[in-house]
């Protein structure tokens, strides 16, 4: 997302910051709404294409947009809605895709009101790391033969009552509408957009055992400062790099492993 579409998301995302600052909106359901309006824009590619329609003057658009909503969704979902059709978009898709981000927003708020944020990051990359140890899980929830209703229930067969609601919905948002992305794509988006909720990045750390909180919090301090923001620790085990630690912070990665030094040593010998 460039240009035009940037700017407009930008702005939609502070709307919902002052909309969700207020504690009496439903978040949840604001989510739902959202959500079901990313649907509606996904199949009715025509109707994307008018809200969108740069010839087209803004206020008739978010009047439009309003006219079809207001009996489906609420008065919140309606107003952010026909606020975003006023802006300008650099592609019609853009407007689409920026609606479910903010229906992912909606739901991180919902699970940082209640303090259960960092619960929701853990079990995001939790569940990544199941998906990509079982390839017969990650092709049952990727069949495209499959019906939505039957991996909704093969995914609350699987995380009913063991994870967050917020965790559950928006993995069951995820797999049942992937949009063209991949699931480990779409998986890590959701944590970084979790770690934005609290003005931090997301550092995947894999070690070959357990690190004690000492060790976690100096690497937290270490991290924060190098990158001069905080950073929320996605812990994994790997008994493979036999020793040292991994550190993957977006497309950079700091490796420390001693699996990596010998291959490193290997290399310089052979050479």
């Amino acid at each position: 997302m460039n240009g035009a579409s940037r700017e407009a998301l930008a702005s939609a995302r502070e709307r919902l910051d002052a909309l969700t600052d207020n504690t009496s909106v439903d978040a949840a359901k604001l989510a739902e709404e959202l959500a079901a309006v990313t649907g509606l824009l996904d199949r009715e590619v025509s109707l994307r294409r008018v809200l969108t329609d740069p010839g087209q003057a803004g206020e008739a658009k978010a009047e439009l947009a309003a006219r079809l909503l207001s009996s489906q969704v609420g008065g919140e979902t309606v107003d952010l809605v026909s606020g975003m059709v006023r802006s300008r978009w650099s592609r019609s898709r853009d407007l689409a895709d920026s609606i479910e981000e903010l229906a992912s927003i909606a739901d991180l708020v919902a699970a940082q009101r209640t303090d259960e944020l960092d619960d929701v990051e853990d079990e995001l990359f939790r569940f990544g790391r199941i998906v990509s140890s079982s390839p017969e899980l990650r092709s049952a929830l990727t069949d495209r033969t499959a019906t939505a209703t039957a991996k909704t229930e093969l995914l609350r067969g699987l995380l009913g009552g063991r994870v967050n609601p917020v965790t559950e919905r928006l993995v069951v948002r995820l797999v049942t509408q992937p949009r063209g992305r991949s699931l480990e794509g779409g998986l890590e988006a959701l944590s970084k957009l979790a770690a934005e909720r609290r003005g931090r990045s997301v550092a995947v750390v894999t070690s070959a055992v357990p690190l004690s909180d000492r060790q976690k919090q100096r690497l937290g301090a270490a991290l924060a400062k190098l990158y001069g923001r905080q950073m929320h620790l996605n812990l994994d085990v790997d008994p493979e790099i036999l020793g040292g630690i991994s550190v993957r912070v977006g497309d950079e990665v700091i490796n420390g492993t001693i699996a990596d030094r010998l291959e490193e040593a290997a290399r310089r010998m052979a050479g």
